[in-house]
């Protein structure tokens, strides 16, 4: 590690005699050495900054004057790590690595031209037509921007050959079927940009503003992090991109948009260029006091600090590679890539001691082996790729210091790691933060600042989520908690149960209407009873009679279950007794209309209508109507029977208890085969009323019919509307309703000619009455 260091300070001036005393032709390889093994490698040691690329005319031949040190530096990692490796005796002992580095002169159409001259092997890279192809290099090493990896891979993928980048972070490049052999030892933008989101919110900035470069690296950076921000609550104030070449007026519409602002954090996703280009324009406006987030792209670049001369971007973070080798991430990152190939090559040679040399290597295999590999570096750095050839996310959160003398220290301050848990991937020491303009407090960016306790949150109209005014809250009513967005009531008042009890006036008088209807039920029936031989009781049925008034009775009970607290069995039995019940008593009535209708009948001559519906035909058709409900109950019951319910919402201050009906399906089955059985009833009942008078009960049955379905039609809508406990009550009344109106309406007349009129209850008298009306 130690060598290491000292290898790549090598002075500025060291450095550039070193690349131009080796820099002939540009078109070869402008450092190499032979081995064994050769390895690639595209760096760009000049820079095309001074000159543009046309198709019109030729390239001048590139002088040795701009030098991209940087660059250099890669170069330098890339041959320690093969030196390092050569002199190892436990990897690849015996073999030998080489080199062969090409200049891609910051020119995508560049590189993309010798790393064809890596694919052929040819030493020239517009070779004759006659030159022979001769074996391939078996791995790549470089591509430092996305863009020129992007334009490499694409045109390497094909051949299988391994393309490592150490600085290319692009989150497209994990696309597999357009990249096929491309790994990088740099973390994937996707991890990058989700990682700034979190340390954004961290700090609690709900209000930023983002600057990016209109390239691939920060088009598809910030569209990753805008994402994640949103899904945090972070909103953008403005996003805006520009590019190195674009015009001096469009730069200062983006100092413009800053100026006009109100966030304090600034998220600047983009090359060093691009922040070298703003950093001019910012010291110029002298615009200071913007706490800059930015990418590991320039937050590490030493020249970028240099030419920040009036200490704009002071107090700058984001993150940086992850590594121990202090301010030399990228350095390590080309180091891994160089030991990712030759791990991989010391597997495929079945390397021990020594390692088999008749093996033929081809680009494919050593890929495949690759992407495989798993070791430690001697610092103690996992090395492993994905499926994405890509690492794990792992990153320094670097703090720009400002010194004495006035250079920027770039100071470690936390670390993100995705690998790790959520809630631990984000660590930092924020007592060693300096924020913008010195300062040790952390600046505030938000639309607007957090409403207090006893106010709520309204959001501005037209404006994203992070902007809102606070509005206090209503008389009787509190937050107790910051940034709320309701207000509760300011004292815990216990709310009051309520349900139709048997002490309050309204359920004792529906208690009292039941017990004196199953009393003047039970009064009928003895009468009935009493006067069971005489001609009135005989006529109209006394076994149908008796049956139906015991199903009355239950009637008149089964409203008493309507009455006093829900619970689990009252809630099941109070609408399944009086389904039941209602059907029971319905089934009575028609088999007594069916009774006059066929005696009618029997009376015209050789009519023998009445064997088809006699005593026992009466008895099965009521059993067989309350079967039919009897099932239906049973169904409601098993899928999803009634329950108790306390109803929370239908008052403030009440707390209504209720029976849940459970399947609604189940409740209006139960109504409507009950008035199925009361409409037909009501029907062949019409049709008799026109009978002898010794068979005019159809007459009072079409009546009582009559006053059943008037109820119970408008029963539906006084039922649905009714609030809390009334709806109960309505219920009880309905059921009380009905009941007592076939009572009355059958039976009361029958009881006044038993008691009162004597005189008419012969066989005599019904007889010819009958007989002069039937004429």
């Amino acid at each position: 590690k130690e060598s290491l260091i000292l290898l790549l300070l090598v002075s500025f001036s060291q450095a550039e005699e070193l690349v131009c005393r080796q820099i002939g032709d540009p078109e070869n390889p402008q450092l190499s050495k032979d081995g064994d093994i050769i390895l690639g490698a595209i760096f760009s040691f000049r820079n095309m900054n001074d000159r543009q690329e046309t198709y019109m005319h030729k390239p001048q031949q590139v002088e040795c004057t701009s030098l991209n040190f940087r660059e250099l530096q890669y170069s330098q990692a890339m041959i320690f790590a093969i030196e390092e490796i050569n002199n190892s005796t436990d990897l690849l002992p015996g073999i030998s690595l080489g080199y062969k580095m090409y200049d891609g002169c910051g020119s995508i159409a560049r590189s993309v031209k010798v790393a064809l001259a890596l694919v052929n092997g040819n030493e020239v890279v517009s070779a004759p037509t006659e030159a022979p192809c001769t074996r391939s290099e078996q791995g790549i090493i470089g591509g430092s921007a996305s863009s020129f990896s992007m334009a490499i891979a694409t045109v390497i993928g094909p051949f299988h050959i391994p393309l490592i980048s150490h600085y290319s972070s692009c989150a497209c490049l994990s696309d597999k079927t357009k990249y096929p052999s491309f790994l990088r030892t740099i973390s994937s933008d996707d991890y990058q940009s989700r990682a700034l989101a979190h340390l954004v919110k961290h700090f609690g900035w709900t209000w930023v503003g983002a600057i990016r470069s209109n390239s691939d690296y920060g088009n598809n950076g910030m569209a990753t992090f805008t994402e994640t921000a949103q899904q945090l609550g972070i909103c953008l104030e403005y996003s805006v991109s520009f590019f190195p070449t674009d015009s001096s007026e469009k730069i200062k519409n983006i100092i413009d948009i800053i100026k006009a602002s109100t966030s304090k954090v600034v998220v600047f996703f983009a090359s060093n260029i691009e922040m070298d280009i703003l950093i001019l324009e910012l010291s110029q406006h002298n615009l200071t006091g913007y706490q800059w987030v930015g990418s590991e792209a320039w937050i590490l670049d030493s020249q970028t600090a240099e030419k920040d001369t009036h200490h704009i971007l002071d107090g700058a973070i984001v993150q940086n590679s992850f590594t121990d080798m202090s301010y030399m991430p990228l350095f390590n990152n080309v180091y891994k890539g160089v030991y990712a190939v030759a791990h991989a090559l010391h597997i495929i040679l079945g390397c021990n001691k020594t390692c088999n040399y008749n093996v033929q290597l081809d680009p494919l295999t050593i890929l495949q082996h690759i992407r495989k590999i798993h070791f430690k570096t001697k610092e103690g750095d996992e090395v492993y790729f994905d499926e994405n050839g890509d690492l794990p996310a792992k990153y320094e959160i670097i703090n720009w210091q400002p010194t004495e003398n006035g250079i920027v220290d770039f100071v470690t301050v936390g670390l993100y790691d995705a690998s790790l848990p959520a809630d631990k991937q984000l660590s930092l020491q924020l007592e060693s933060f300096i924020w913008a303009q010195n300062s040790k407090q952390v600046p505030v960016s938000v639309c607007s600042e957090k409403c207090p306790p006893g106010t709520r949150k309204v959001l501005q109209k037209g404006k994203p989520v992070c902007c809102y005014d606070c509005i206090r809250c209503a008389e009787g009513e509190i937050s107790n908690m910051t940034d709320s967005i309701t207000c509760e009531r300011y004292a815990c008042v216990k709310k009051e149960a309520e349900f139709l009890s048997y002490v309050e006036i309204m359920g004792v008088l529906l208690t009292a209407a039941a017990l004196f209807g199953t009393c003047m039920t039970a009064v009928v029936a003895a009468i009935f009873f009493t006067y069971r031989t005489t001609p009135i009781v005989r006529a109209n049925n006394s076994e149908l009679s008796f049956l139906l008034l015991f199903s009355l009775t239950l009637c008149f009970l089964c409203s008493l279950t309507f009455i006093g607290r829900p619970s689990e069995w009252s809630c099941m039995l109070r609408h399944t007794a009086f389904g039941i019940t209602f059907v029971l008593c319905i089934s009575c009535v028609l088999g007594k209309t069916i009774v006059v209708l066929m005696a009618f009948r029997a009376t015209l001559p050789g009519s023998n209508v009445m064997k088809w519906f006699g005593p026992a035909q009466q008895r099965l058709s009521v059993v067989a109507f309350t079967l039919i409900q009897v099932v239906i109950c049973i169904l409601w019951l098993t899928i999803s029977p009634p329950f108790p319910f306390k109803n929370l919402t239908q008052f403030k201050d009440k707390i209504i208890l209720e029976c849940a009906l459970g399947s609604a399906v189940g409740f209006w089955a139960v109504l409507g085969y009950i008035g199925l059985l009361a409409i037909l009833c009501f029907i062949l009942a019409f049709l008799a009323r026109k009978l002898p008078d010794n068979f005019n009960e159809a007459k009072l049955i079409t009546f009582s019919m009559l006053i059943f379905c008037a109820v119970w039609i408008t029963f539906i809508p006084a039922y649905v509307s009714s609030p809390g406990k009334f709806s109960v009550a309505v219920e009880i009344f309905a059921i009380l309703a009905s009941s007592f109106g076939l009572l009355i309406c059958i039976f009361i007349p029958k009881c006044y000619v038993i008691l009162l009129k004597p005189e008419m209850n012969t066989k005599k008298n019904m007889m010819e009455k009958g007989a002069s009306k039937s004429f």
